[in-house]
């Protein structure tokens, strides 16, 4: 079965009319506040390829 048009919109509607906290934080936390936190941690040496990749910063 394929996903309706409305689907995704429908689905990720439905955690804020219930009450969903993120929406509210995402307004109060200023996440520009720990980019450079997160490049510092991500700036480093690896050691090898192995594994999965860093992480964008974002």
């Amino acid at each position: 079965m394929h996903p309706g048009f409305f689907d995704e919109e429908d689905r990720l509607a439905k955690p804020e009319k219930l009450g969903d906290p993120l929406p509210r934080l995402d307004s109060i936390v200023d996440r520009e506040a720990f980019r450079p936190l997160l490049k510092k941690i991500h700036d480093r040496q690896r050691k090898s390829n192995a594994g999965c990749k860093p992480h964008d910063v974002r």
